[in-house]
C-alpha cells in the first residue's frame, strides 16, 4: 500500500512534504526523528506508518491523556486494532491486551516507559515483537533530565528486549528540541544512523508580545484585563501560571469577572482534571488557568490566546504551551505578562544538586537490593520515592555507580536549566522580532514576522540586521566553556549552548579579538 492510499484511509487528503520524508524514511525501515510544531499532524507520521510496515507498532507515550486522545483517533479508522496498557486497566483488560500483542492480533500497542519496564509485558510483547516504534514527546528523553521518570532515560535499553533479531525502525517525534537536544534524544534511544526531519516551525498566525509590569498586583491586573477583553468577544483561551495557588486564584477572579473558568494543576484529582479537560475540549469553558501540568495532549484547533501570566522557566516550555494556541491556522494572540522577579523563581525551581549522603544511600540500597527499580530502592534507603528517582535518573545518566560523577552529572544538568532561565529573560526583553529569536532558539533561521509586538513597533528591524545563518548549528570549541553548538548568530552576538555551561550569549568582537572559539565540525 503506498502513502497516500494510507494517508486516504485516515482521511488525510494532502500530506505536508515533512510528512511524506518522514512516512518514507519509516517505510523504508530506517530510524527517523521528526521536529515539529504543536498541531501539525506529527501523530499522523506513526499513524500511517504503522499501515506500511509488516506488522504492528508499539507507541511509547508519557501521558495518560495524551494516549487516550491517540487511541479515539485511531477508533475511528476502519480495520484497525489499537489497545493500551495502562494503570487504568484492570486486571481483565489488561490480560486480554497482553494476550492479543503476543499472538500478533493488534495494529497498535500504547504504554508509557514504566509499563515497558515491567518484565512480564516484555516477555509478553516480545513474543510477537513490533515492527515499528514509535516515541512520542522524545524531548522527554532529554529535556526533562533527571527530574522527569527514569524509565524515560532507558527507553533504549528497554527496547532492546523486544528485538528478537531483526530490530525494529524507530521513529522519535517531539514539538520542541534544541539541535542538542535531538543529539541526547537520538543516544538515548540508541537510532541508528538516524534522519532527521524538520518541519517549518514558523507559526505566522500567532501575534507574539510581552507586556511589562513593575509589580505583582499591576501583574495580576494586566492578565486580568487581557484575559477579560478576549473573553468579552467570545474567544477561548488558555492562561498559563507557575503554581497551583494561582491556578485556582485567577480561575475565581476571571469566573467572577469574565466568564466561566477552571483551574486545572496536578494537585486536583484525576477526575476532576478529566473533568475540567472535558469541559475546556467541548466549549464549555472561557478560559483554562493552568499550571504547566496541561499541555501534552491538547487537541483543540480553535484556541484564540494563550497568556503567560508569568514567565516560565525555559523557551522549551514557553515555545510549546504558546503553541497550543491557532492550531487551525486562524490569527491567535500569544502575550506573556513579564516581572524580572519572576526569573528568580524559575532559578529556584531549576534542578538543585542531591545531598551527598542522599546519593550514597540510594548508591548502597542499588548495590544491596540489586535493582533500580525506585520503589524497592526508596524503601531500603529510607528515602522518599522522589528523592531516589532523582539520584537513580542520575546514575543512569553518569553511567557508572560512583557518588562524584553523579553530582557532576547534577551539576552541568543545573547549570543548563539555569541557562534557559537566562534565555528565557533574554525573550522577554529582546528588542528583536519575537517570531525569529524563538526560532533561532532552535537553531532554525526565520525572518521577521511583521506581526508580533516589535515588529508593529519597528524596533525588530535594527535588531535583525546582521544575521548570520552559515554559522547556526556548527560545532564549536570555547577556551572556557568547552564544546557547544551555535544555535543563533547575529552581527554582534553568537548564542551557543555549550554541553556543560549551558546556553551562552557571547559578544563576537570580543570572540574574534581573542581567538577565543572555534569551530569543529
Amino acid at each position: 500500500m503506498d502513502v497516500d492510499a494510507v494517508a486516504r484511509e485516515f482521511g488525510v487528503a494532502r500530506l505536508h512534504p515533512w510528512q511524506r520524508e518522514a512516512l518514507t524514511a519509516v517505510g523504508e525501515g530506517r530510524d527517523t526523528v521528526v521536529l515539529a510544531p504543536t498541531g501539525s499532524g506529527k501523530s499522523l507520521v506513526y499513524q500511517l506508518a504503522g499501515r506500511l510496515v509488516e506488522g504492528w507498532t508499539l507507541v511509547v507515550s508519557p501521558l495518560l491523556a495524551l494516549q487516550a486522545d491517540q487511541l479515539a483517533h485511531l477508533d475511528g479508522v476502519d480495520g484497525v486494532r489499537a489497545a493500551r496498557l495502562s494503570s487504568l486497566e484492570g486486571r481483565r483488560r489488561r490480560a486480554e491486551v497482553l494476550d492479543a500483542a503476543s499472538r500478533c492480533e493488534l495494529d497498535y500497542v500504547f504504554l508509557s516507559p514504566e509499563q515497558l519496564a515491567d518484565p512480564e509485558v516484555a516477555e509478553r510483547l516480545a513474543l510477537c515483537p513490533p515492527a515499528l516504534v514509535a516515541v512520542d514527546e522524545a524531548h522527554c528523553v532529554s529535556e526533562w533530565g533527571h527530574d522527569f521518570r527514569p524509565d524515560y532515560l532507558r527507553l533504549g535499553h528497554l527496547l532492546s528486549r523486544l528485538d528478537d533479531g531483526r530490530r525494529a525502525a524507530r521513529v522519535a517525534l517531539t514539538a520542541t528540541a534544541a539541535p542538542p537536544v535531538l543529539e541526547s534524544v537520538a543516544d538515548r534511544l540508541t537510532l541508528r544512523d538516524p534522519l532527521v526531519v524538520r518541519a517549518d516551525l514558523a507559526r505566522p498566525n500567532l501575534e507574539l508580545g510581552v507586556d511589562h509590569a513593575s509589580d505583582e498586583r499591576r501583574q495580576h491586573e494586566k492578565v486580568v484585563e487581557l484575559v477579560c477583553g478576549r473573553l468579552a468577544e467570545g474567544e477561548t483561551g488558555i492562561v498559563y501560571v507557575r503554581t497551583r495557588q494561582d491556578a485556582e486564584h485567577l480561575a475565581e477572579v476571571l469566573s467572577e469577572h469574565c466568564a466561566e473558568s477552571a483551574a486545572y494543576h496536578g494537585g486536583l484529582a484525576r477526575r476532576r482534571r478529566d473533568e475540567v479537560h472535558e469541559a475546556f475540549t467541548a466549549g464549555r469553558l472561557g478560559a483554562l488557568v493552568a499550571t504547566s501540568a496541561f499541555g501534552m495532549g491538547v487537541d483543540r484547533p480553535d484556541v484564540r490566546f494563550v497568556v503567560h501570566a508569568a514567565a516560565p522557566a525555559s523557551v522549551d516550555t514557553y515555545f510549546q504551551e504558546a503553541g497550543r494556541a491557532g492550531r487551525d491556522g486562524e490569527p491567535a494572540m500569544v502575550r506573556l505578562v513579564h516581572r524580572p522577579e519572576d526569573l528568580a523563581l524559575g532559578r529556584f525551581f531549576a534542578s538543585g544538586v542531591p545531598r551527598r549522603r542522599n546519593v550514597d544511600a540510594v548508591l548502597a540500597a542499588v548495590q544491596r537490593t540489586g535493582s533500580r527499580d525506585p520503589r524497592e530502592v526508596a524503601d531500603v534507603a529510607g528515602l522518599g520515592r522522589a528523592a531516589v528517582t532523582r539520584v537513580l535518573n542520575l546514575l543512569e545518566l553518569a553511567g557508572r555507580p560512583e557518588a562524584k560523577a553523579l553530582l557532576e552529572v547534577a551539576e552541568g544538568r543545573q547549570r543548563l536549566e539555569r541557562s534557559r532561565v537566562d534565555m528565557m529573560r533574554e525573550y522577554a526583553e529582546t528588542a528583536r522580532c519575537r517570531s525569529a529569536f524563538l526560532l533561532g532558539y532552535f537553531g532554525e533561521p526565520g525572518e521577521d514576522c511583521g506581526r508580533c509586538d516589535n515588529c508593529r513597533s519597528g524596533s525588530a528591524v535594527e535588531a535583525a540586521a546582521g544575521a548570520d545563518d552559515e554559522l547556526v548549528q556548527q560545532r564549536v570549541e570555547h577556551e572556557e566553556f568547552g564544546p557547544g553548538v551555535v544555535v543563533e548568530a547575529g552581527d554582534e552576538r553568537l548564542t551557543v549552548l555549550f554541553d556543560d555551561a549551558g546556553y551562552r550569549r557571547l559578544d563576537r568582537a570580543v570572540l574574534e579579538r581573542n581567538d577565543l572559539l572555534q569551530q569543529t565540525g
